[in-house]
């Protein structure tokens, strides 16, 4: 029998989850349910359950979800038991804010390493991590057994980068460059194309500021 397969939008919702249980953790709250959940922080109280259901039976009939049990349940089906580290190629603006954020450490990701082509950054030290020259990356993944990479390369070097990591034996990938990549079956990527997430708040923002919605006025068809 095939396992189940979980969509894409159920996984990405766990993390979501897992941290308005962290807030409501860290309020003091033992138990809440699916319906308290949802009206505190936006949530559909039917799509909470129906997530959570594709992993098992978390809970308590008239009560809901012990915070401290579920808790620890997504952190073990996201996988944050046990901590990653993590190799990021391309240390220009973007790369060095990401070795810097403190957020990724602090739910168990690591950039241990970092690579880069410009001879002025091989050999730096960025905020604690040693910048390797890009010819060695497979050789230095292979042997650190790393599974996790971050690209912030320009889009021109984005897939011969990414085919890079494939061969090194990294397994997902989180894709800061504006360029589609393609990878073999079992390898994730991740695109975060920080220019359509603005296009789309430049979308909301006109709707929001407009009495009335934007229509496509329709083009006249002359028959010849």
């Amino acid at each position: 029998m095939k396992p189940m397969k979980i969509p894409e939008k159920t996984v990405t919702r766990l993390s979501i989850y897992l941290r308005c249980l962290e807030e409501l953790e860290a309020d003091g709250v033992a138990s809440v349910s699916s319906r308290q959940m949802a009206e505190r922080f936006g949530l559909n109280s039917a799509q909470v359950r129906k997530d959570l259901a594709y992993f098992g039976q978390f809970g308590v009939r008239g009560l809901g979800y012990y915070i401290a049990e579920l808790k620890h349940n997504l952190e073990r089906i996201l996988g944050l038991k046990q901590d990653w580290e993590v190799a990021l190629v391309g240390v220009g603006n973007l790369g060095s804010a990401l070795i810097a954020y403190k957020g990724f450490q602090a739910r168990g990701f690591k950039i241990g390493v970092a690579f880069d082509t410009d001879p002025a950054r091989v050999g730096q030290v960025v905020g604690g991590v040693q910048v390797v020259e890009t010819v060695k990356l497979v050789s230095t993944l292979r042997k650190k057994k790393v599974k996790i990479a971050v690209l912030a390369v320009p889009a021109p070097a984005a897939q011969s980068v990414a085919d890079l990591l494939v061969e090194a034996g990294v397994t997902a990938i989180l894709n800061f460059a504006p360029a589609q990549i393609t990878v073999p079956e079992g390898v994730k990527v991740q695109n975060v194309d920080l220019s359509v997430l603005l296009k789309t708040l430049s979308y909301h923002t006109v709707r929001t500021n407009r009495p009335s919605p934007l229509r496509l006025e329709p083009r006249t068809i002359r028959e010849s």
